[in-house]
């Protein structure tokens, strides 16, 4: 119960910035209700298919393979995309595979459809494979379907919890702005906007507090999707594009990299000249959801991790890495033995 109360408080921080959800009103609310519900059916078809990113990337580069879980919803899974070398699992394995040059074991578990609820599942599906990174995007459909924030953000920091208690370090990128999604119809598209960034907010908050790190999409899906619609958005007008998914896994890989303690060196500190610094948690995560590709992660000043203003934490805006190709997975007869390595099997196929 503290804890469900300690992520209620985490929910209503994330009015830091203006236009909070408290500020929506249970009218608004009841609006966002109604309309999500006639959106959902408004919103068209991709075809159905979802490509199983599990597989191995980077080969010929050394070991020890790194391990990567992929858990979320359908950003994560892919949704729509024709090759598995457009999914957002291929460009992960692919991109880290080559800026760490090292072997990359990447694992689905996402879920299209997945709200926060489901993480749980995921997650312990994923601790059996002890990954050394979990990368996780959710937080959409938790929107369109009228989710309290303050629930979504509690089944979050619980499955942030579970997996860094087990060692695995986390990147999450947070809900995108959801105000561009053209099948959306005033005042829902609006009402999503605000709902979306606070909750991006919200989950960022959750994220860190439980061990882990943000990384906000709202621009990836925002400014960037309203001005080029038909290249990043899908054939339904909902899901990303190739294109889409390939803007989301690069703003992820610096991020990544420096989770698993293999980020660029000049990047160690927080440059003001970027608009980097340390700053209380509250403060951070509103102006990083509407901020495109900022990282949040814990910190301390003093050695402690917290001042008057709360938790401390790093906003960066980590420089993106030049577009390489996505490779083709390796499956498990093709894959490299390596004793650090996952066993390789069919589990975590997105449903």
């Amino acid at each position: 119960m503290a804890r469900a109360a300690a992520v209620r408080r985490i929910a209503a921080a994330a009015v830091y910035g203006g236009g909070g959800l408290t500020a929506l009103g249970a009218s608004l609310y009841g609006v966002l209700r109604a309309e999500a519900k006639f959106a959902r059916h408004t919103i068209g078809e991709a075809d159905g298919r979802v490509r199983d990113a599990t597989g191995w990337y980077g080969r010929g580069r050394p070991g020890p393979a790194l391990r990567l879980a992929l858990l979320g919803d359908s950003s994560a899974a892919g949704y729509g995309v024709r090759t598995v070398e457009e999914t957002p699992g291929a460009w992960l394995g692919s991109g880290v595979a080559e800026r760490a040059d090292r072997r990359v074991h990447l694992r689905e578990y996402a879920k299209v459809g997945a709200q926060s609820s489901g993480l749980d599942n995921q997650v312990t599906a994923a601790l059996s494979a002890s990954p050394d990174v979990a990368i996780i995007y959710i937080g959409a459909n938790d929107v369109t379907h009228a989710v309290l924030p303050s629930a979504s953000v509690r089944h979050l920091s619980a499955a942030v919890r579970r997996l860094t208690e087990a060692g695995t370090a986390v990147v999450v990128g947070t809900c995108p702005d959801l105000g561009t999604i053209q099948p959306l119809p005033p005042p829902l598209r609006q009402v999503a906007r605000i709902w979306s960034r606070q909750l991006a907010a919200a989950q960022t908050i959750a994220v860190v507090e439980a061990g882990g790190r943000t990384v906000s999409l709202a621009s990836i899906l925002g400014e960037e999707f309203a001005a080029a619609p038909a290249l990043l958005f899908g054939p339904d007008r909902f899901h990303p594009s190739a294109r889409g998914y390939e803007s989301m896994a690069r703003v992820m890989v610096p991020s990544v990299l420096a989770a698993l303690g293999l980020g660029e060196t000049e990047e160690d500190a927080p440059r003001a000249g970027r608009g980097e610094a340390v700053l209380p948690i509250g403060y951070a995560a509103a102006k990083a959801s509407e901020s495109p590709g900022t990282e949040i992660d814990g910190t301390e000043v003093g050695g402690a991790t917290r001042g008057v203003g709360g938790r401390w934490v790093t906003l960066m805006r980590r420089r993106l890495l030049p577009t390489g190709t996505a490779q083709t997975p390796d499956g498990a007869e093709g894959a490299p033995e390596d004793a650090g390595a996952p066993a390789e099997d069919s589990a975590g196929a997105p449903g």
